[in-house]
């Protein structure tokens, strides 16, 4: 299974703007820019656009470790916080945290923990950060 998202992007860093697509249609053209970035600018940016993901992901891969419990939460709410930071060597995301608050009808904190542990270490965008990344790049004239 594949799944495509795309973005275009005009100008330079800090006066050029871009949008962002996916293929399910969701965003379409959806502005994004360096002020948005690393400012207070309209638009979304790539940070924002992961912690979507991971914290989407992170729901998804719980609900499924607490069925597997024999247990079904009425509500599960996440947020993820993606650092960006600035180093000698350019920008990194070193860490990304999960904040959790989940509604679970008869379910203990232990196995509510152990089901949120291995979400986290199971959902797929958390394993995103040791993916092989292969590239095809093609310069037009």
């Amino acid at each position: 299974m594949e799944r495509k998202g795309s973005a275009v992007w005009t100008g330079g860093l800090k006066d050029g703007k871009g949008t962002v697509s996916t293929e399910s249609g969701i965003l379409v053209n959806t502005p994004y820019s360096f002020q948005a970035r690393f400012e207070e600018g309209a638009g979304t940016n790539p940070e924002e656009l992961i912690g979507a993901a991971h914290a989407g992901c992170f729901s998804m891969a719980l609900s499924g470790q607490l069925e597997k419990e024999g247990l079904k939460a009425e509500r599960i709410e996440t947020t993820a916080t993606v650092s960006l930071e600035k180093s000698d060597n350019g920008f990194s995301i070193p860490a990304i945290h999960l904040t959790v608050t989940a509604r679970i009808p008869n379910a203990d904190k232990h196995a509510f923990e152990q089901a949120a542990k291995n979400a986290k270490e199971g959902c797929p965008v958390s394993k995103l950060m040791k993916a092989n990344i292969t590239m095809q790049a093609t310069l037009e004239n």
